[in-house]
């Protein structure tokens, strides 16, 4: 595991567009099956279970307009906050999943 200042400056490097081409060429052609894991991952985490469909229909059914705008544009932005972080997650994993494929397909570090 990094440590925070080697964490920083990897964060710090991914700042340049440059280094995303490539990660986004993968994610575009696996998109389908990432897609499937996120959206398994947010079930088993229970984000859009009952709690999430109740808060949805309250939000939605506010009488005031202006509170039920703000209210829907909150609970958009937790969505997409917890879709990055469970997504980041994901990347994460699957990026660990690749490299001990790869550590075990080249056992004596040979390129």
């Amino acid at each position: 595991m990094p440590d925070e200042r080697e964490l920083e400056a990897a964060i710090e490097r991914l700042l340049d567009p440059e280094r995303f081409s490539e990660a986004e060429r993968i994610v575009a052609q696996a998109a389908p099956q990432l897609q499937k894991v996120l959206a398994a991952a947010l079930a088993e985490g229970g984000w859009f279970g009952e709690p999430h469909e109740n808060e949805t229909l309250k939000v939605a059914t506010m009488p005031d307009p202006d509170e039920r705008v703000l209210a829907v544009r909150a609970l958009l932005a937790e969505e997409a906050r917890m879709g990055m972080m469970v997504g980041v997650a994901v990347g994460w994993a699957l990026k660990e999943e690749l490299g001990t494929i790869e550590s075990n397909s080249n056992p004596g570090g040979e390129s």
